[in-house]
């Protein structure tokens, strides 16, 4: 049976120059710090905390980049949500080099998928706390796009 799904939201991150570590034990090490961004879906929006959001990205031996992200998600209510994330970059390497110098690249010239998970203490918004979503997502400069699907 193949899976079924509906949107969730779209998301929108705005991002702080990167901060590169280097080389480090499990890769090539960058650190995106979250400058701010919002949320839009017919069930829930909002806005991206400026105060609590990175992504620890690193470029794995093969060339992907995997991300580790947390982010504080402000509900258009006030109701504050933690969503953290995984998420996996495959591109050439010309298209990788593009990316880091900040140039718009259509999503389809390379892979971006994430993970996310949701936590709030929020009873109206509690049912975010059980589901399962995927996001695809595309780059650009300043930022990334995320169109999160709820996996039903």
């Amino acid at each position: 049976m193949p899976l079924q799904s509906r949107p969730l939201f779209t998301l929108t991150l705005e991002l702080h120059p990167v901060i590169e570590l280097g080389s480090c034990p499990a890769g090539t090490r960058r650190v995106f710090a979250v400058s701010g961004g919002h949320f839009d879906g017919e069930r829930i929006a909002g806005k991206v905390s400026p105060l609590i959001g990175s992504d620890l990205l690193v470029t794995r031996q093969d060339g992907t980049f995997q991300q580790d992200v947390r982010l504080l998600l402000e509900a258009s209510d006030g109701a504050p949500i933690l969503m953290t994330y995984r998420g996996v970059r495959q591109a050439s390497p010309a298209v990788s080099d593009r990316i880091a110098r900040g140039e718009s690249i259509d999503p389809d010239e390379y892979y971006l998928r994430t993970t996310p998970y949701f936590e709030t203490a929020s009873p109206v918004h509690a049912w975010i706390n059980a589901i399962v979503c995927v996001g695809k997502g595309a780059r650009y400069a300043g930022g990334v796009k995320y169109d999160l699907f709820e996996i039903l």
